[in-house]
């Protein structure tokens, strides 16, 4: 392990660099964790996490979801248990890193003069996790008491697709224990003055596209090849690509998250020089907008292949149809609760569609309202990319921003249905 800038590792239950805050260290502490795919040390998130239960004198519960996949939750008992509950979610596991490509260890947490830290996961999201728990801190420490119960969870796999994690952990009889009434889980860095929240989430549909054709020698004409029924296919695909690409550049209205992107990722098929082949797939990565009739866009995907040639297929890796979209409005006693206090700590906040895929997506296909909210704003995108940094005092900013909000949504008042 590399030493940071203190000149010492902070790692292992050694003392903090002198002046950093607790927070801070606890948080690179955390990172320095090697939660990355394909194999996360998921046991390290475990002990951490019961070591963080204990000092917070929280009960932590522990629920094998799949074989090696535990979902961990710390709860905090409201004055009123039988009210819906808060959800704080985050997952546990991070990415793979591609070493070369950093300036530094993506696993030592370094820390730079201007008190950046680099770390896989710094932006996607231990740093959320870290927030929760430390603005739980300051609040028992208080001595608050909450009107709400609130829980702590932390799951495994969200980064490779949450089958394992999330997706089945919200079928399962403990999670419908917990109650829940609104969810907070991960959102992303805005580089501007303001926070993104998002209140729904486009739906991944990975798609292959199947292109049988006649053979032959590749010296010859053949007719009705599979190539030429491929080359249909992708036109048919990108052409709608751009047009979806043109929506966004020309409308101010529109974020990512309000336009389907369409992505060629796989093409396979053919086995020599000479030989034309019997059949040829393509992959597409599509990610649709809640805004968007799925019905009718799967019958334009039917319709490129039946204009591309006969015996022209397609089969789904992943289809999601669930449309639901969390309430925006001032009405919804969870997003006033939500925004009003936002507000009053004069956050701008900006609303959106995620352009990608969190936990977040099963939570509301359940009839969970949840937000998606990373507190970091001044800060560049970096999920998932070479050199993830989250500066210190964003950070910070995010612990004292979840410590107005948790009480703020756990003291939401008694809804009708909940007397």
């Amino acid at each position: 392990m590399l030493p940071d800038k203190d000149g010492i590792d902070v790692g292992g239950g050694q003392s903090p660099p002198e002046g950093e805050d607790p927070s801070v260290s606890l948080f690179r502490e955390y990172l320095r964790l090697k939660t990355v795919h394909p194999e996360p040390d998921y046991d390290a998130a475990l002990r951490f996490l019961d070591r963080i239960a204990e000092e917070l004198g929280l009960p932590i519960k522990k629920i094998e979801v799949c074989v090696c996949r535990v979902v961990s939750i710390m709860t905090w008992e409201g004055t009123d248990p039988t009210l819906k509950s808060i959800l704080l979610n985050s997952h546990t596991d991070v990415v793979p890193v591609f070493q070369e490509h950093w300036k530094y260890d993506a696993f030592s947490a370094f820390k730079d003069a201007e008190g950046n830290i680099y770390a896989r996961g710094s932006q996607d999201m231990k740093c959320v996790t870290i927030q929760y728990i430390q603005a739980v801190r300051r609040l028992k420490a208080e001595g608050r008491k909450l009107l709400r119960t609130v829980h702590l969870m932390s799951v495994p796999d969200e980064e490779v697709g949450g089958y394992k994690g999330m997706e089945t952990f919200v079928k399962h009889p403990e999670f419908q224990k917990l109650n829940i009434g609104f969810a907070l889980d991960e959102g992303l860095a805005n580089p501007g003055e303001a926070f993104t929240v998002f209140y729904g989430e486009r739906n991944p549909w990975w798609i292959t596209v199947h292109c049988p054709g006649s053979p032959g020698h590749g010296s010859r004409f053949v007719e009705n090849t599979a190539a030429e029924k491929l080359r249909h296919v992708i036109n048919s695909f990108l052409d709608f690509r751009e047009k979806e690409k043109h929506r966004l550049n020309t409308s101010e209205c529109f974020t990512l998250g309000d336009v389907t992107t369409v992505n060629m990722t796989m093409v396979k098929g053919g086995v020599a020089y000479n030989v034309i082949p019997a059949e040829m797939d393509v992959s597409f990565d599509l990610r649709i907008p809640p805004t968007v009739n799925l019905q009718d866009f799967e019958r334009q995907i039917k319709e490129w292949c039946r204009e591309a040639g006969e015996d022209v297929t397609y089969k789904f890796a992943q289809k999601h149809m669930n449309q639901n979209v969390t309430s925006t409005e001032e009405s919804d006693p969870w997003w006033n609760a939500f925004s009003t206090t936002c507000k009053a700590m004069n956050m701008t906040l900006e609303k959106e569609i995620f352009p990608a895929a969190t936990d977040s997506r099963f939570i509301r296909a359940v009839g969970i309202p949840a937000i998606g909210f990373s507190p970091m704003n001044k800060t560049p995108i970096l999920l998932h990319d070479h050199n993830e940094f989250l500066n210190e005092q964003v950070f910070l900013k995010g612990i004292s921003v979840f410590e107005r909000l948790i009480p703020a949504l756990a003291g939401v008042p008694a809804r009708p249905n909940e007397a």
